[in-house]
Formats: C-alpha cells, structure tokens, sequence
C-alpha cells in the first residue's frame, strides 16, 4: 500500500509539476508571432537587441560555482523577522475616485494599481513560493491580503514568463472572473494552457499599444529572457517592460531588464513618468546582463524621466546572494548621490500621487537587530 500511495504521490507531483510549466506557442499562435522583428526565425526564440547576451553570460556562470557560491553565502538572504507590514491594506481607500495614481506593493514584483479608477494587477504572485513546487524559493511572509479578498480587477498586466511574475495558481484563481490579461507575444499560450478563454486574452510585440477605457498599454523593451523549464525550450515567449498612460497621469513597469538603451528611447517617447517601478533586487555582477545592478537602476530612473522611483524586484523571494536588503540600501544612496525621489512603502502601505505620502526607513530597524 505504501509502494502504491508513493506512486501515486510522484505521479500526482508530476503532473502538478507539468502544469506549472504552462505551454509554448505553437500552431497559428507561432506563425502569428514569428513575424516579431525581435524573433529569431533561424533559432526559433525571441531575441534581446544585444542578441549574444545571454549566451556570453552563460559563459560567465558556471553551474557548479554559482551552486557553491549558493550553499556556503555568509549573506542574510533571508529576514530572520517578518518584514513590517500594513495588513489588511486600506482597500477601501485605495479604491476611492481618483485623479492621480494609488498603488499597493505586495512585495517583489506584485503590485495593485488604482490608476484613473481602473484596477491593475502587475505580476500577481499570491503562491507560497516562486517556482513549480511549494518547497523552493519559499515567500518570506504571506501576502498582505489573500486572493479572495482582493478588490474588483480590471486587468492582469504580465512582463514576462518566469515563475516570480507568472504565478499558475493566481492566474486561474481569475478563470471565471471579468478580467484582461495583457502581456507580451506568446505568454497568453501559458494562460491559455491553465483554462483561460482566449477572449481574456491580449498580447502585443514591443511598442505596441492597446488602448481600454481610456489608458493605454504599451509592452516597451526589456533585457531578459524567458522560459518556465529553465535553459530547456527557453525564449520561446517575449519579455518585455510596460508604460500604462492616461491623458493626465502615467507609470512605468520594468519587470526584469538588464541595463541598456531602451530605458532611454522609452523616457524620450513615453516620459516624463509619474512613477518608475524599477527592477532594483536579485541582482549579481555575473548576470547584470540581465539585471539592473543598483546603480543602473538609478541611471534607468533618469533615462525614463520619471518622477520618483520604486524599487521592486525584492522584499519577497530570495534569489540572488546579497542580503535581502542591500536592494533598498543601495537605491537609497543612489538615489541620494543622484537627487532622485524615492518611494519605500512598507508590504501593504497605501500610496498615492495626489497625498503626502509618509515612508518609515523600515528596513533600518530589522537590519539593527
């Protein structure tokens, strides 16, 4: 009986697994995205604009060191106390008219935006962990607030593929819900795979634009790439940053971007931006490509011309080797050297243009103890 309780439990974690994993484009979807200026007809993947890259940086990543450089870091990836919170958040606030922009930050890369009276969700990851199986890259909390007890959504706003911003068990939470799903070329093949109608669904290549009730979205370039089975089957969907602009008000979300020129093209068309959510944590010298390091992070804030800066992309999951706050540490002292504006909410905190906003160095406090 045992033997046959085992097999069942493997067989049941492999289909669980297999579902996580989502499905690539294929059939007319492919045909439709292969005409992308960003896919590569000859590999048969999407490129980045500097398309030997990720290959240069593989060469630089050894398997073995970076797995010795994980098992024997002396750094506090992980806080030994649980980070300082607003919870519940004040939803009934937040979803109060508007002519600015409210946003909520749930941690890493999950953000609730309230902009012109529509709801955006950004990367929704509501799962105990960011990766196929609930045991690996475990959140460091629970969420401010859990699935049910979110407000009404309007759109679900993806930048990529990858486990920390494509969360399988958020997305069907949504099935039978009135939401849009907007995200870059083929990530919808995912969606479509885990029960989502195809009506729900929008894709765009970078600088395309789709345009609902008044606010446009524009999938803008990234430096990345992309991929649910790791190095196999990889960039067979595109990653991409957003600008979400109203006739008033407007915001960037960069997702995961390695530093380059696109942060500037997008600020001399798109800019000047109220808010830059900025890919600022789980960042390593061995793959900047990838990754904004710090203080290109600062630099990306002033190509874009934004307003103020909010580091994202950390807070949440550990998946670099630096302490879990040397993310906001540092966009604190570039933000400093380079008079930039900066936004650290607490998990949960309300925040909105049109108030005065009060930021605790929150952080401070658990890094003393």
């Amino acid at each position: 009986m045992n033997k046959i309780f085992l097999i069942i439990l493997t067989f049941s974690f492999f289909l669980v697994s297999c579902s996580q994993f989502g499905e690539n484009p294929s059939g007319d979807h492919l045909e439709k995205i292969k005409i992308s200026p960003n896919y590569d007809i000859e590999k048969e993947i999407f490129k980045n604009r500097r398309e030997n890259i990720i290959i240069q940086m593989n060469e630089k990543v050894s398997f073995w060191n970076m797995t010795k450089a994980f098992l024997f870091n002396s750094a506090e990836t992980v806080p030994e106390n649980r980070l300082p919170e607003v919870k519940p958040p004040n939803i009934e606030e937040f979803m109060q008219s508007t002519e600015g922009i409210k946003f909520i930050w749930f941690g890493h890369s999950t953000l609730l935006v309230n902009i012109k009276n529509i709801i955006v969700l950004i990367d929704p990851v509501f799962s105990n962990a960011a990766s196929p199986v609930s045991f690996i890259v475990e959140r460091f909390q629970p969420p401010v607030l859990e699935l049910k007890d979110l407000p009404r959504i309007d759109y679900i706003l993806i930048s990529h593929d990858h486990y920390d911003h494509l969360d399988m068990e958020t997305v069907t939470y949504f099935k039978e819900k009135d939401v849009k799903f907007i995200a870059p070329l083929g990530v919808t093949s995912h969606l479509k795979s885990w029960g989502i109608h195809e009506s729900k669904l929008f894709e765009k290549d970078w600088w395309g634009k789709l345009e609902f009730e008044g606010i446009n979205f524009i999938c803008t370039p990234a430096q990345h790439f992309s991929g649910r089975l790791g190095t196999i089957k990889a960039d067979k969907t595109l990653w991409a940053s957003w600008v979400v602009k109203t006739e008033s008000n407007s915001f960037y979300f960069n997702g995961d971007s390695g530093y380059d020129i696109h942060y500037k093209k997008i600020g001399d068309k798109y800019g000047p931006f109220d808010l830059a959510f900025i890919d600022s944590g789980q960042y390593n010298e061995r793959w900047r490509e990838v990754h904004n390091m710090p203080e290109e992070a600062a630099q990306a804030v002033q190509d874009l011309k934004a307003k103020a800066m909010v580091p994202i992309h950390w807070g949440m999951f550990s998946l670099a080797l630096h302490d879990w706050f040397e993310p906001v540490e540092e966009s604190e002292k570039y933000a400093k050297k380079y008079g930039i504006k900066l936004i650290t909410p607490k998990l949960g905190q309300l925040v909105s243009t049109e108030s005065q906003n009060v930021f605790e160095k929150w952080w401070k406090v658990l890094i003393d103890k």
